[in-house]
């Protein structure tokens, strides 16, 4: 009985949310009650995306298939934003730029601490492909520096916010740096992205895994989409009680992004952290820094685009606190790819770094 209905699951979620989607799109204010509903069904939607998405990228093969969460997950945040910034009355202009700058936080720290740690409480020393890891983490650093650092610094608009040009030029940049680092991983140096063995060795499982049928991969395929658009929509639903429960307690606006990064990325942590335990530590990572990387070189693009009809300012400048937390996630993640290997204790420095920006995110 149990085994059945995890196999229904999956295809009832995005069914299930997309029909309660429909019945309450037009229902101005939501009660408890149906909140509470909306978000248990939201939940399910996140994680009916996770298996059909996993479904697809074991059909297209690592690592091309972390490539493909990372970008669904992205067209959720992107999704989320938009409707947000679009319907947000004051103080969403700077809600891109929380929600990414949360986004590298979660990944880096969060989804990659994680994995680190379970894989070696589960294995006693997982190990990854420094190469690979190294290069991400490289591009990671420097998207986030080219977007979310420079608007403090740059002189050319008023407070952290690029100009049209500098705000052109940073999408471009975004697209070919995020362009590059796709072809590196999925076609120049593809072996650079795959697990390794405790000698060293790649493995690759797409050899030797059973592929879902064509048929399979088109259920899920469509049932992602359902997936996606059905979360993007719930959300836009709750969003005034998400606001308001953030007001109520005295959190800061801000604090707005990273809920909305940390429901986009639930599909990612639940991956990697399976990755983890089944000691495919270079999977994890790969789902980390390229939920990063989609995070920063796809959101930022759209988002420019779209600030051509946004109604106010696009803040995208980090405050000093966050430009700290940044630069030590970067010093941290470095210093733990660099041996091709890692403790439990890079696990746990990377999430008390987590800790901290959580915590500082609610008391500044």
């Amino acid at each position: 009985m149990r085994a059945g209905a995890l196999r229904w699951f999956p295809l009832a979620s995005p069914v299930v949310a997309a029909i309660i989607l429909a019945l309450i799109w037009n229902v101005k204010e939501l009660g408890a009650l149906l909140v509470a509903v909306v978000a248990l069904v939201l939940v399910a939607s996140v994680l009916a995306a996770v298996h059909h998405a996993e479904v697809v990228a074991h059909r297209v093969g690592e690592p091309f298939g972390s490539l493909v969460l990372a970008v669904a997950v992205t067209v959720i945040e992107v999704g989320l934003i938009l409707t947000l910034m679009l319907t947000g009355g004051p103080g969403t202009e700077a809600l891109a730029r929380d929600t990414v700058f949360a986004a590298v936080m979660i990944t880096c720290n969060g989804i990659a601490g994680l994995a680190i740690l379970l894989g070696a409480v589960k294995h006693g020393l997982p190990r990854f492909n420094s190469e690979g890891s190294g290069a991400a983490l490289g591009v990671v650093a420097a998207l986030s520096t080219l977007t979310l650092v420079l608007p403090t610094f740059t002189t050319s608009a008023s407070g952290p916010q690029f100009s049209a040009p500098q705000l052109a030029f940073a999408a471009v940049c975004s697209l070919v740096l995020y362009g590059a680092f796709v072809s590196t991983q999925t076609r120049r140096h593809r072996d650079f992205f795959l697990p390794v063995t405790a000698s060293g060795a790649t493995i690759d499982d797409d050899e030797h895994a059973e592929l879902p049928s064509n048929r399979d991969t088109a259920i899920s395929f469509v049932l992602l989409a359902i997936s996606l658009v059905a979360v993007v929509g719930l959300a836009k639903t709750v969003s005034p009680a998400i606001e308001a429960g953030v007001a109520a307690a005295g959190i800061p606006n801000s604090f707005v992004g990273v809920v909305i990064a940390l429901l986009v990325l639930l599909p990612e942590g639940l991956a990697a952290a399976r990755a983890a335990l089944r000691e495919r530590m270079q999977t994890s990572l790969n789902l980390a820094y390229g939920s990063a990387l989609a995070s920063i070189g796809l959101t930022i693009p759209v988002i420019a685009v779209a600030s051509i009809w946004l109604p106010g300012p696009l803040v995208l400048g980090l405050g000093s606190t966050q430009i700290v937390l940044l630069v030590l996630t970067f010093i941290v993640g470095v210093l733990t790819v660099a041996p091709g290997r890692a403790t439990r204790l890079q696990g746990v420095v990377h999430l008390a770094i987590l800790a901290a920006f959580i915590f500082l995110a609610i008391n500044p």
